[in-house]
């Protein structure tokens, strides 16, 4: 225990450390080639930190620890909006940019409703076991090709005219980048790992696991990049992090595994754990859509949302 204890540690100080570095990196490529921030909020710095959910939703589903593949999504979507915006905006308000509010966040209530509806068999139909199906992640995966084809098509058109300040070298931004986003998975790893074997020697349920250890340990990276880049100033880069990773959430880390692997047949989730997902988002959209910002009191409000979800889960659990 003593030795697992001493590995979390060493894990959040490389996963803090890579996040520092990866925030840097990531705004210098944006400004070297001119593209908005916000873009590389959306690719970059979502994949870059949707990496760990990635792994542990592959390593899950091939050992058929499915509650796992589900909690880590699940639990991960809530933490992102209501635990990492909301720490952030205790940092400083967030800027929200007219077009994320009227484009990227209603992509993310989108794919999350329609992620909510293809759990919930038994909504529809109460002879119905709620399960999710190799058509159902197929169906994700091609919500998810319409949102890549939305980034192109900013990559293509959307460029940031008004970045004025000096940034590093183009091959030093890369290595940054890139450098980062290892520090980060290996931190994450270390975090994961070790949280997740502390928890099962103090006799937790899998499920439990996922929604509160595994989620927030693999979220660990959106919270570090995006408290680091609100500190920094660069809000398009916090705010896209937690977008942009919940749509890959959603759309890579469990629509790829279940169509190639295939589906869940049985879900043990409640609908509250999908309604709070479901609820966070909408909030984000309403927090943001009110004066294009979130602020230290709407950040409150999120932070409120966590304590009482999760304490609900820890009762459950």
């Amino acid at each position: 225990m003593f030795l697992q204890v001493i590995i979390l540690i060493v894990g959040f100080i490389v996963l803090i450390k890579g996040a520092d570095i990866f925030v840097d990196g990531a705004s210098s490529i944006a400004g070297n080639f001119k593209v908005s921030k916000m873009l590389i909020g959306l690719t970059i710095v979502a994949f870059g930190t949707s990496a760990p959910e990635f792994a542990v939703s592959i390593k899950s589903i091939i050992s058929n620890n499915h509650d796992i593949v589900l909690g880590n999504v699940i639990g991960s979507n809530i933490i992102n909006i209501v635990l990492i915006l909301g720490v952030s905006a205790l940092f400083h308000s967030l800027n929200v940019k007219n077009n994320t509010v009227r484009k990227e966040l209603p992509i993310t209530m989108l794919i999350t409703t329609l992620f909510v509806v293809l759990l919930s068999d038994n909504l529809f139909d109460k002879n119905m076991v709620n399960a999710f199906t190799r058509s159902d992640g197929v169906v994700l995966v091609l919500f998810f090709s319409v949102f890549i084809y939305y980034l192109i098509s900013i990559a293509r058109n959307k460029i940031d005219e008004d970045q004025k300040e000096e940034y590093m070298p183009i091959l030093k931004s890369f290595i940054y980048t890139i450098g980062g986003i290892i520090a980060i998975v290996i931190g994450s790893n270390l975090v994961v790992d070790s949280a997740s074997s502390i928890a099962t020697t103090l006799g937790v349920s899998a499920k439990m696991i996922s929604l509160t250890i595994i989620a927030l340990g693999t979220s660990l990276p959106e919270l570090v990049t995006s408290v680091t880049a609100t500190r920094k100033g660069e809000y398009d880069i916090a705010i896209g992090n937690v977008v942009g990773s919940n749509i890959f959430n959603i759309g890579l880390v469990i629509g790829i595994p279940i169509s190639i692997f295939g589906g869940i047949n049985q879900i043990s989730f409640h609908l509250v754990d999908l309604i709070v997902m479901l609820i966070s988002s909408i909030l984000l959209f309403i927090f943001s859509y009110n004066d294009r910002k979130i602020t230290r009191k709407e950040g409150i409000a999120f932070l409120v949302l966590f304590v009482i979800y999760y304490s609900y889960v820890i009762m459950m659990g």
